[in-house]
């Protein structure tokens, strides 16, 4: 049996009377009807704001924060996060709060409402008080919870990709996918790894080498299990997603050879077009990476990490070709429990492109959140702005639970009124899209460019489908 975390409850009166996980998720807590638990929108829990605050549960880790309501939570006794009473909401929010991490048996009271906090370990689960650096040895308790390398060696991710190409020449066998590549530059970073362009030194060949460093400790079950999930999306193979080639780990790091795309990604497509794209060509991209995620999800893979830093671009000349990069990787990482707990102010995805059905519903996503996520990527290309406003200093899961995004056509007027009419519809959030399917979404776009002329053979095309088989 996994390691699980369980919320009991032990006053009050909820159905269910008990909420149990077993794997990485989110939970909002409030009275809001899209909350999970839910508590009673009645007198005994009026001190309960509507979403009050969030637990982070990465078994058997879990975390509290509270979203700066007017009455604080309760933790033990013990009141955590109030805001002042001369603040609004917004400011409440904006304040920084601290985070707890909660033990077995920590109690939790919104309102007339108590939760007790029940951690299972496996019996046969080897201990983590001792940790050592799986690149330079060195002891790591208390420097990074659960982490397989030290602060120091986390610092330099190119240093880690040299190493690993380093000792893939030198013979080690978990390393074999890589053995003859040779780095040439650096092509992204982001808060999980880097990637970089290769060349294998024998045939020529370019490939995009990407290193993912688990933020919690990688156990043979985790690594497994993520390195499982990663082989759902190598059997994806289709002209607008990135195809992934290899895939492994060897000293607390995960590594991925996957297609390289000349063009980048959409947002530094987009620096070399000005800040923004025009309608014909961004309309044409969001097209072809539809075509990909219908396909991807036809095979039962979401996505849920869409934004332009991972829509990239292949083919030559003035007319590239989007394909979907990354794709499940980000969820197979964080169900395996390897991406750790967030902190304030941050969420798993880009707070630009997470819907707030992600947001409410971590664990469980579906096919809308991807295109939710696209839809709000063409926002972006057509605007250079993000569907929803970020203040600066606000939570931003409270930006994405209490704000509506604003209809493209307040961004930019000029943007054409029906084209307008289906990038809102498809960012909805109060109620279920129009757009069920990619591929529903993708037939409304074409049929807005036929009207306006701009059709090109690349998009019009009917779906290609692609034999599983084949690479």
């Amino acid at each position: 049996m996994p390691a699980t975390v369980t919320l009991r409850v032990v006053r009050g009166r909820l159905e269910p009377g008990e909420y149990e996980f077993d794997t990485r998720t989110t939970c909002v807590l409030g009275r809001a009807g899209d909350c999970s638990p839910r508590l009673p929108d009645d007198e005994r829990h009026n001190t309960v704001s509507r979403h009050h605050c969030l637990l982070d549960i990465n078994p058997p880790a879990i975390r509290i924060r509270d979203f700066g309501s007017l009455n604080g939570t309760f933790v033990n006794g013990r009141k955590i996060g109030q805001r002042a009473a001369h603040q609004t909401p917004r400011e409440g929010a904006a304040a920084p709060v601290p985070e707890y991490d909660l033990a077995d048996g920590d109690e939790i009271r919104l309102g007339d409402t108590v939760f007790r906090v029940h951690i299972h370990l496996p019996a046969n689960q080897p201990t983590l008080s001792v940790i050592l650096c799986a690149k330079c040895h060195r002891e790591v308790s208390g420097e990074l919870t659960g982490g397989y390398l030290c602060a120091d060696c986390r610092a330099d991710s190119g240093d880690i990709a040299r190493h690993l190409v380093d000792t893939a020449r030198a013979g080690r066998r978990e390393l074999a996918p890589i053995r003859g590549y040779q780095l040439l530059r650096e092509l992204g970073r982001g808060g999980m790894g880097s990637v970089y362009l290769a060349r294998h030194e024998d045939t020529g060949r370019l490939v995009a080498l990407k290193v993912l460093l688990p933020q919690a400790a990688a156990s043979s079950k985790a690594r497994a299990r993520f390195l499982r999930e990663v082989e759902f999306t190598r059997a994806l193979r289709h002209p607008n997603i990135a195809a992934l080639h290899d895939s492994g780990f060897a000293d607390g790091v995960f590594y991925f050879t996957a297609e390289y795309c000349a063009g980048g990604s959409l947002d530094q497509f987009m620096l070399h077009r000005g800040g923004r794209l025009g309608v014909p060509e961004a309309t044409r991209l969001a097209c072809q990476a539809l075509e990909g995620l219908a396909y991807a999800h036809d095979a039962g893979v979401v996505h849920r990490d869409m934004s332009p830093h991972n829509l990239l671009l292949g083919g030559a000349g003035d007319a590239p070709i989007a394909k979907v990069g990354d794709f499940g990787l980000a969820k197979a990482f964080d169900q395996a429990g390897l991406s750790g707990l967030t902190r304030t102010g941050t969420l798993a995805g880009k707070p630009g492109y997470v819907s707030r059905r992600q947001v409410i519903n971590f664990r469980d996503v579906t096919p809308a959140v991807d295109l939710w996520a696209l839809a709000s990527c063409l926002y972006y290309a057509l605007t250079a702005s993000y569907p929803r406003d970020f203040p600066y200093g606000r939570d931003p899961w409270l930006v994405i639970l209490q704000t509506e995004p604003m209809p493209i056509r307040m961004r930019d007027p000029n943007i054409p009124a029906a084209l307008a009419a289906i990038v809102d519809e498809a960012l909805r959030e109060d109620a279920a899209s129009d757009f069920r399917t990619a591929e529903e979404l993708r037939g409304a776009l074409l049929a807005e460019l036929a009207r306006g002329g701009q059709v090109s053979p690349t998009v019009g095309a009917p779906r290609l489908v692609v034999d599983d088989r084949q690479g």
